[in-house]
């Protein structure tokens, strides 16, 4: 559905640093750099890391979350150790199962240095 996903950051490096720790986790190369971004690929999207074009401070959405695809439950909490391990702040509820009824998801949720909300998401069979 998404083509590319996009957040701002204030320290492009310690941005890296900690995406190419998690992004890592779930099987996505090291980062590329771009000069004032990071780019990073894979076969269902791109994500990429950038200071604000206009100059701004870099801030993160209220409400928003972005959510990454996991292949297990330990992937999840793989994901989620290495980015408290980096640099990033477990939010929300500790990763677990989070029963909607119609589905079973496996989720951990993370914010990266400059707030950024994250998720790691395994869908359980049902």
């Amino acid at each position: 559905m998404f083509s590319h996903v996009v957040v701002g950051a204030s320290d492009i490096d310690a941005a890296k640093a900690f995406y190419d720790a998690t992004l890592g986790v779930l099987g996505v190369a090291p980062g590329t750099p771009m000069g004032s971004r990071v780019m990073y690929t894979s076969p269902t999207g791109n994500f990429m890391v950038t200071t604000p074009i206009n100059g701004e401070p870099a801030t993160y959405a209220n409400g928003g979350t972005i959510g990454f695809h996991a292949v297990s439950p330990e992937q999840v909490d793989a994901w989620h150790a290495a980015g408290c391990a980096s640099g990033g702040k477990s939010c929300e509820d500790a990763p677990g199962v989070r029963d909607m009824g119609f589905i079973k998801l496996y989720l951990a949720y993370l914010r990266d240095a400059d707030g950024n909300k994250l998720c790691a998401m395994y869908r359980m069979p049902n």
